[in-house]
């Protein structure tokens, strides 16, 4: 670790910003360690010597220091996460009805797997093949999409194409062929528009319709009540999951709905 943060020029800028940010803490704790401390001039020098000899104390202070900043928002997180999964009984039969055709599997599964996600995420890209493999492996269980664009403009035209392909009956067509590109730009919506054969006079009232505008509308506020900073974020039946998962963590999510 200490060797990333050497070769890291923002590690060493955050030592040098955690020392000017502790200041007398640290030149009250160097104090005790360096022996024959004298006067304020004479530490001060002993300090800066002695620093230059071990730089690695900085080094590990900022990397303790990143260590707690990270778990205590890892805690929060969590708590946001229980605080948000009460609200997932009231919640639950919204979240599971789709938008038109916006689903895929078994259309009475026993479990619902909601997947929240944003066609500029590359983590929600390098999820889909977890998603493939548990529709192919578990015939009973259903896959509801949700729109939700938080990575900017382009995010959102694609939502509300997707949307409007959603009315059209061809969904996942347009959302596989979206995701196989390298991002929502207007040339590849357009490109997976067609290639999912939509009739694109029609996609272009929908995309503008006061339906696709209240869904999207509807998903961000699910997000908000359901402490979702980011995508993909999961819904599998009363548990919150959020992040990328692999095929072995949405079947445990899962195995355990399936179980309660």
């Amino acid at each position: 670790m200490i060797e990333r943060l050497l070769r890291s020029p923002l590690a060493l800028a955050g030592a040098f910003v955690l020392c000017a940010l502790l200041g007398a803490g640290i030149f009250a704790g160097i104090q005790a360690l360096v022996p024959g401390m004298g006067a304020r001039g004479a530490s001060e020098r002993a300090i800066h010597d002695w620093v230059l000899a071990h730089p690695e104390v900085l080094l590990e202070s900022v990397e303790r220091y990143n260590q707690k900043q990270s778990a205590n928002a890892e805690k929060a997180q969590a708590d946001a996460a229980a605080a948000a999964e009460k609200l997932l009984p009231a919640e639950r039969p919204k979240l599971e009805a789709p938008y038109a055709g916006a689903w895929a599997g078994n259309p009475n599964g026993d479990v619902t797997l909601v997947a929240f996600m944003d066609y500029a995420c590359g983590y929600c890209r390098a999820s889909l093949p977890a998603i493939e493999e548990l529709l192919k492996r578990d015939p009973n269980v259903k896959v509801v999409y949700r729109e939700y664009p938080v990575l900017g403009p382009d995010s959102l035209v694609a939502a509300r194409w997707a949307l409007a392909a959603a009315e059209q009956g061809k969904f996942r067509a347009f959302h596989d062929a979206l995701f196989a590109m390298d991002g929502p730009s207007a040339a590849n919506v357009e490109a997976a528009a067609g290639k999912a054969g939509l009739d694109m006079a029609k996609a272009r009232q929908v995309i503008a319709s006061k339906a696709v505008e209240g869904e999207i509308i509807a998903n961000h506020k699910f997000g908000q009540r359901l402490a979702m900073t980011g995508t993909p974020s999961w819904v599998v039946g009363g548990k919150l999951l959020y992040g990328m998962r692999d095929y072995a963590g949405l079947a445990a999510a899962v195995a355990e709905a399936r179980k309660k």
